[in-house]
C-alpha cells in the first residue's frame, strides 16, 4: 500500500516536499495535486518507474507524455521551440495550458508520441506541484490520473487512495480538487492549434 502524506494545498511544508522528492530520486511512483486535477509522475530518466504508469493507465504510443515545469527556464533543453512560440508560452505560463512541441534529443523516445516525436510541457500553478519542482531541480515526468475507463481525472485523494493504493508509491493529499482540464495547444509546427478546450482561454492562440 502507497503511503500517504497530507500536504497544505497553498503552504506546502517542506519537510513533506523533501520526503517526496527523495522517493522521486529513489524510482517512486507519485500521485500529486496540480491546478487541474491530480498528476501521476515519476523521474524523467526512471524506465521502470515510467512502464508502471503505462501499466497503470492503459497507455499506448500515441499518448502525449508532459514534462511539469517549474517554469520556461528548461524550456529549450527539451523542446524545440520558435520566437512565436515562445511568447505564446511566456504570455500564458504558468496557466491552465498542456503545449504539444517538437521534442530534443535531450528526452528519451519512450517519452515521446511515436509519430510525431512531440512532448508536451506544462507550467502549473498549483503551490504543492511548484515546491516540488523547485526541489526536484528537473521536470517531473507526467500524465494526468485518468484511470481506464473514466473521462476526467480524479481529483479526490481518499479514493485514490482506495482506488490504486497498491498500483503506486506515495500519494500527496492536497484536498479534494475540482475537475479543471487543461486546454491542448499543438506548437510543434509554427501556428498553434487548439487541440483541446479546457480551462484555459484559447483566444490567444487563435
Amino acid at each position: 500500500m502507497s503511503q500517504l502524506f497530507y500536504i497544505h494545498p497553498e503552504n506546502p511544508q517542506p519537510r513533506i516536499v523533501k520526503q517526496a522528492v527523495e522517493q522521486i530520486n529513489q524510482g517512486s511512483v507519485i500521485v500529486y495535486p496540480t491546478d487541474s486535477g491530480y498528476a501521476i509522475g515519476c523521474k524523467l530518466e526512471d524506465k521502470a518507474a515510467m512502464e508502471r504508469i503505462i501499466r497503470l493507465r492503459q497507455l499506448d504510443g500515441r499518448h502525449h507524455f508532459t514534462l511539469m515545469c517549474r517554469d520556461l527556464s528548461e524550456l529549450s533543453t527539451y523542446a524545440q521551440v520558435d520566437n512565436i512560440a515562445f511568447r505564446l508560452l511566456k504570455n500564458n505560463t504558468p496557466g491552465s495550458y498542456t503545449f504539444l512541441l517538437k521534442a530534443t534529443k535531450e528526452v528519451p523516445r519512450r517519452l515521446m508520441n511515436e509519430k510525431r516525436k512531440t512532448i508536451g510541457l506544462r507550467v502549473t500553478s498549483h503551490p504543492v506541484a511548484q515546491a516540488l519542482l523547485e526541489a526536484l531541480g528537473e521536470p517531473l515526468m507526467s500524465t494526468t490520473l485518468i484511470l481506464p475507463g473514466n473521462d476526467f481525472a480524479e481529483s479526490d485523494p481518499e479514493e485514490i487512495q482506495d482506488t490504486i493504493g497498491n498500483q503506486v508509491d506515495l500519494i500527496l493529499n492536497g484536498g479534494p480538487i475540482g475537475q479543471h482540464p487543461t486546454t491542448v495547444i499543438d506548437l510543434s509546427d509554427g501556428s498553434p492549434v487548439v487541440v483541446r478546450q479546457g480551462a484555459g482561454d484559447t483566444r490567444p492562440f487563435e
